[in-house]
């Protein structure tokens, strides 16, 4: 069945190829940048079931507005994918107080305001899909890239009481985590902060740690599929993992959690009263 789906930041990498698929196979799609003109090839082509919406997503009022045109331009707004955000990459005490602030109101604040915009559409309808683009990073951290794993804990922590807040609603909540892919993530799009030299020798051991392998890396037109798969599914999970690495982490770093959370358990609850 036909759908309309609304995506942010969706001018490259992942959010490109997903509304490509979408409209290849007859959805209706409204897409967001900060600057249109890399939509014009859609636009010329697929007419007028492709919206294309200049959106700054830090802009509550915009957010709200480009949600809204997206509903009165098709009738209807089924999905949306908050898929905007970018990484900052440095460790905790490098990271400036402008870069925090930056990549909060984006990864965080920005994909509050669209999801906020979307609630009352589809409460009124009685279904809806809220997909948001977390990471693998939002369900543990790595050593320099500490201030996104904090946007996308924050993201992971509010989405997680949405679901259950609107589920009677008729309204779907699933939280996207992908593992490395190669886009381009660490690319023109992210912040990299100045470097301290006592940090030379973390940021050593984490490459030498994670020793990611060209394979383990994820193929970006491979995630086409999952994603059309979770826009048809009529019972969507909370959290959906891309790639083969993440889960095997998450595995390994939630058994380590919980041997040390038994290990303090005694004086867990003695610090009960």
């Amino acid at each position: 069945m036909k759908k309309t789906i609304f995506i942010t930041g969706a001018s490259r990498g992942f959010g490109k190829l997903w509304i490509e698929a979408l409209l290849k196979r007859g959805d209706n799609v409204a897409a967001t940048s900060r600057t249109i003109d890399a939509y014009k090839d859609l636009s010329a082509q697929y007419g007028s079931q492709f919206l294309a919406i200049k959106l700054d997503i830090t802009d509550k009022a915009a957010a709200a507005t480009a949600v809204q045109s997206a509903k009165e331009y098709f009738g209807t707004l089924d999905v949306v994918i908050n898929n905007a955000g970018y990484g900052v990459f440095g460790a905790v005490e490098e990271v400036s107080e402008k870069a925090v602030k930056d990549v909060f109101e984006a990864n965080v604040y920005g994909t509050l305001w669209v999801t906020q915009a979307a609630l009352p559409i589809f409460r009124e309808q009685g279904h809806g899909h809220i997909i948001q683009l977390s990471s693998v990073l939002g369900v543990w951290s790595l050593p320099t890239l500490g201030i996104y794993n904090a946007t996308k804990f924050a993201v992971e922590g509010f989405t997680e009481a949405l679901a259950d807040e609107v589920k009677d609603f008729g309204i779907n909540v699933t939280l996207v985590e992908p593992n490395g892919y190669a886009t381009d993530f660490g690319g023109s799009s992210a912040v990299v902060s100045e470097s301290i030299s006592a940090y030379d020798k973390v940021k050593e051991a984490l490459g030498a740690a994670e020793g990611l392998l060209p394979e383990d890396y994820g193929k970006p037109e491979a995630t086409v599929p999952a994603i059309l798969k979770l826009i048809d599914s009529k019972n969507p999970p909370l959290r959906l993992f891309l790639g083969k690495v993440g889960l095997k982490k998450t595995e390994r770093v939630y058994a380590e959690k919980l041997k040390t959370w038994n290990d303090w358990k005694e004086v867990s609850e003695e610090a009960h009263g």
